[in-house]
């Protein structure tokens, strides 16, 4: 009963026997098709998990048995426990033979088939169901360039007069793929009762903290918090630490481009195969310490914005995706930008490109797979002496199990999943012109990223809580900033190139202009595709207007069967 309550509270849509969709509601359940079997899994714990964070301390002075863990009036209970150490953490557990069912269709057998979405969805929730629908959707898109780059590398390595074609193709490739993946995300959402769900008015996060007030729109008591502390937090800490760390990453190019102009004196000097050697040595050097400075400021980022105490927890993910985009972007592409545009050195930003790409795949391989599979042969023989410890039993009792599931690491969400997909998006939009091989090993990344992301979810991590999604929130805005860059950089790529500047021999000002034009025109062409193809498919459109429709026309109904002055009073 009082997950039914959480379902209408929460707004949750479901499919009914006298319409396509309609929110749940106590009321009304016994329309539902089959019910019982309607509310997943992972939505009763996207329930419980919505209650618990609400849970606030109103008059108590203290934890209940704890009397010196004090409550101050507004604060997460749930929150306080667990930094107070009473609560050491709260996780739902894996059901054995749903998981079994879903990792014998999802990895257990290398195949070439689509992922079970659908499955995945009921077992994990919208959001990790969208995030694996867009690395399959992401991987496939990527084949049409990979096809067409293998024999640009192949026959055309060094004539790069050819690549202003593949950079014309580049430019279509990227805005269309983008387009496409909304109306496939809006057909998913729908099918999942997501895409019409109307967002129930966002309730603070957790760690929001402030003086206990009254909510000026819902009346009940909630903390309340100065937005212009808020924004002198912001504006006097945040944008100068971020300015900071952006200026340490140029000075650590810097470095990196010395390391480079000593290898290629060294090699000049004495040209031998060591030498030749010598030469990528600074590159994975750098790429190594990209990786490391990401790592660093993606921590740094996280506390900054929880220490901003941003009321919801919209606004703090898309501030903290603003820090770690805006420094991951500089501190990945900022070198090769140098070199595309200062230095205009092609062989050298292939060479960087090259090599920036396969280091940082080889680290994340061995961060996502290697790494994944000891700790889960660690934990293997972990369950082996439980197992003895409890006699001859089939299973382990549920306290075990409890147990064993603890000491599995923590999922910390779909953040660092989608900045992956997002620098790896940008090194073949922006630059795979250059080195036509760039989707080739994407490709090959993302089918191994598949198998060792649905390995992790099921045998390595403690099962994350659902969260509902209609898409994939402000990643999708950061992919078509993407695009937009890529157009700009592809386009001074081509003006570079020496077929295009043989046609303008005697001005370099008619050539700019050009580019700049082209570069207008391509964009303006861009931003017309994005209106000409819908976001949501025309029959989806059809059925989210018959659902309103059929709402409306209930409402009239039921306002018809209650007596006049209940209607009157409606009206005023």
């Amino acid at each position: 009963q009082r997950l039914l309550y959480g379902a209408e509270d929460v707004g949750f849509f479901k499919e009914i026997t006298t319409a396509p969709g309609e929110a749940s509601t106590d009321a009304n359940k016994h329309n539902f098709k089959e019910f019982q079997g309607n509310l997943g899994m992972a939505e009763c714990q996207y329930i419980i998990k919505h209650e618990l964070d609400n849970l606030r301390a109103k008059d108590e002075a203290h934890v209940p048995g704890y009397p010196k863990m004090k409550l101050y009036p507004g604060k997460s209970v749930i929150r306080r426990m667990q930094s107070k150490g009473i609560l050491v953490q709260v996780f739902p557990l894996h059901e054995k033979e749903e998981l079994k069912r879903l990792s014998f269709s999802w990895f257990k057998k290398i195949k070439l088939s689509f992922q079970p979405l659908d499955d995945i969805r009921h077992y994990f929730g919208e959001g990790m169901a969208l995030y694996f629908g867009f690395l399959e959707y992401f991987t496939l898109a990527l084949i049409p360039m990979a096809l067409i780059g293998i024999p640009y590398y192949l026959f055309d390595w060094e004539d790069y007069d050819k690549f202003t074609v593949f950079a014309g193709f580049n430019l279509v490739w990227c805005t269309v793929i983008l387009e496409l993946w909304k109306r496939l995300s809006a057909s998913l959402a729908y099918g999942w009762g997501t895409l019409s769900r109307k967002k129930a008015f966002e309730e603070p996060r957790p760690g929001f903290h402030g003086v206990l007030g009254v909510n000026p729109v819902t009346g009940r008591a909630e903390p309340l918090y100065s937005n212009a502390k808020r924004q002198l937090r912001i504006y006097l800490v945040s944008v100068p630490f971020v300015l900071l760390c952006l200026y340490l990453s140029l000075y650590v190019m810097m470095i990196y481009f010395d390391m480079e102009g000593w290898a290629l004196m060294i090699h000049d000097e004495e040209p031998t195969f060591w030498t030749g050697l010598l030469l990528f040595i600074p590159s994975i050097i750098y790429a190594v310490v990209i990786e490391i400075m990401n790592l660093i400021y993606r921590y740094a980022a996280e506390f900054l914005t929880g220490w901003e105490n941003h009321r919801l927890e919209s606004t703090f993910q898309n501030h903290l995706v603003l820090k770690v985009l805006v420094f991951n972007f500089f501190n990945c592409f900022a070198s090769l930008f140098y070199i595309a545009f200062v230095m205009q050195d092609m062989v050298l930003l292939r060479q960087s490109l090259a090599t920036l790409l396969i280091t940082s795949q080889i680290l994340n391989q061995i961060m996502e797979a290697f790494l994944p599979y000891w700790l889960q042969r660690r934990r293997n023989k972990k369950a082996h002496k439980r197992m003895i410890k409890t006699m001859e039993d089939k299973e382990l009792p549920l306290s075990e199990q409890v147990k064993l599931e603890a000491d599995m690491s923590t999922y910390l969400g779909t953040f660092d999943d989608y900045l992956e997909l997002f620098l790896l998006f940008g090194y073949v939009s922006l630059f795979s012109c250059v080195y036509p091989l760039a989707a080739v090993l994407v490709v090959l990344n993302n089918v191994t990223e598949v198998y060792s992301d649905a390995f992790k979810m099921c045998k390595v991590f403690k099962r994350p809580f659902s969260e509902p999604a209609a898409n994939i929130g402000v990643w999708q805005l950061a992919f078509e900033a993407m695009s937009v860059i890529a157009v700009v950089t592809n386009c001074a790529l081509i003006g570079m190139s020496p077929q295009v500047k043989s046609y303008f021999p005697e001005s370099e000002t008619q050539l700019i202009m050009w580019v700049v034009g082209f570069e207008h025109f391509l964009l303006a062409s861009k931003f017309i595709l994005t209106f000409v193809i819908p976001d949501v498919p025309k029959h989806i459109q059809i059925k989210l207007s018959r659902l309103e429709f059929e709402s409306l026309e209930a409402l009239k109904k039921r306002h018809q069967k209650e007596p006049v002055y209940k209607r009157l009073t409606y009206r005023v």
